[in-house]
């Protein structure tokens, strides 16, 4: 891995816009379908990829998006949401009927 100093690091993150810092960041803390079932109840993953993508809303001028985010990212961290149960879960053949 090639490293570099902390002032190369730093002029790089000054060519991004805000914008692209925030989808870079928005796009790390997304928890991927292949970790749904181990991040799912964890709460700080879920509220920071909640305000992650709330930023990215609000930069791309859609307050009401980033206010859901935000709500959701809140929801998380007072514990007044829960995941939801995995679709392809909990439902048994007979239930269909």
């Amino acid at each position: 891995m090639l490293q570099s100093s902390p002032q190369s690091q730093s002029q790089a993150i000054e060519q991004l816009s805000d914008l692209e810092l925030a989808r870079a960041l928005s796009e790390r803390l997304a928890i991927a379908p292949n970790d749904w079932h181990r991040l799912k109840a964890n709460r700080k993953a879920q509220a920071a990829q909640q305000a992650a993508a709330a930023i990215v809303f609000l930069l791309n001028d859609r307050p009401e998006e980033a206010l859901a985010r935000l709500q959701q990212a809140s929801g998380w961290l007072d514990r007044s949401i829960v995941a939801p149960p995995c679709p392809t879960h909990g439902k048994k053949p007979t239930d269909a009927i």
